[in-house]
């Protein structure tokens, strides 16, 4: 099996929501605003394969689904549909993806599903024969949104998804797509049931996989956001995802589970260390995966 990272479209937006109640001083470092306050993001998936015999993308990015004006409001960059572009020069086309792996269905995580905007005509999706795999509680949210991310959601999707027949509606560690290749944690401080899938490792130690990748999604967006108590002003519960993400960083270093990050520019997959304080943090950083083997 392979690994490629797998940039879709990128978006700029506020700096002061991206890192919540962190100052301006702090964050700044870590990530240069310009001249409007916002700071560079990237929508990156991931793609595996082999995996369980299919070829597999986590996550779609944001995508080319909006109209100019949603387009600008939202900060993204590119009018054309990057993910395509960046499947095609890993050597693969859409009708090569046979699943789809979901974290959630926020527009800059599930709208490069769709084919780019074209006016008077309806979205569509753009992967003619995937499944999707999807975590239900979080699916549950896109259907009955609360007014505080509503405007996150596209509202056609849903629907979209399950006309295909191949829709997979997760509840527990394991997908029956994909079997126990890919193992799924979840979380509730960002958004409920985000859903964060560990293509799982290669070593076995005392009966638990070590030396996997996890998406972290947004639960972990980059590695500012490594550090325990930065959080976003999106994420609905804070004190939750703070507790939620030491856990899971503490799992990952024990069990020497790389993060795989979908927002940081610069940074796609890192290792997870800590100090003698506590403190979390990344090592050996990697720009892109190139058809990388697992445990490389």
């Amino acid at each position: 099996m392979k690994l490629w990272s797998i940039l879709g479209n990128s978006q700029k937006l506020d700096g002061g929501a991206m890192f919540g109640n962190a100052p301006r001083a702090m964050w700044a470092k870590w990530s240069p605003p310009d001249e409007h306050n916002r700071i560079e993001l990237a929508c990156r998936a991931l793609l595996a394969s082999p995996l369980a015999g299919k070829t597999v993308l986590f996550e779609a990015g944001i995508g080319a689904f909006f109209e100019p004006k949603l387009r600008e409001r939202y900060g993204v960059v590119e009018d054309q549909h990057v993910l395509v572009q960046s499947l095609a020069a890993a050597g693969f086309a859409p009708e090569d993806v046979d699943v789809v792996v979901l974290s959630h269905l926020h527009f800059d995580h599930a709208g490069g599903l769709l084919a780019p905007w074209k006016e008077g005509e309806s979205p569509t999706l753009l992967f003619p024969d995937a499944s999707y795999v999807v975590g239900r509680e979080h699916y549950e949210r896109a259907l009955h949104p609360h007014p505080r991310d509503r405007a996150s959601f596209i509202p056609e999707l849903p629907a979209l998804l399950e006309a295909t027949g191949r829709l997979e509606l997760v509840d527990g560690e394991y997908s029956q797509t994909l079997g126990h290749a890919v193992r799924f944690h979840y979380s509730d401080g960002h958004t409920p049931g985000l859903m964060l899938a560990e293509v799982v490792g290669p070593d076995l130690v005392d009966g638990e996989s070590h030396g996997g990748v996890v998406f972290c999604a947004d639960l972990i967006p980059g590695r500012p956001w490594v550090h325990v108590p930065i959080t976003m002003g999106y994420d609905r519960n804070a004190e939750l995802l703070i507790d939620e993400k030491k856990a899971f960083l503490a799992d990952k270093l024990r069990r020497n589970v790389h993060l795989f990050f979908t927002h940081d520019p610069q940074c796609a997959l890192a290792q997870v260390t800590q100090d003698d304080k506590g403190k979390f943090g990344t090592t050996h950083e990697v720009a892109e995966l190139q058809a990388r083997a697992l445990g490389a």
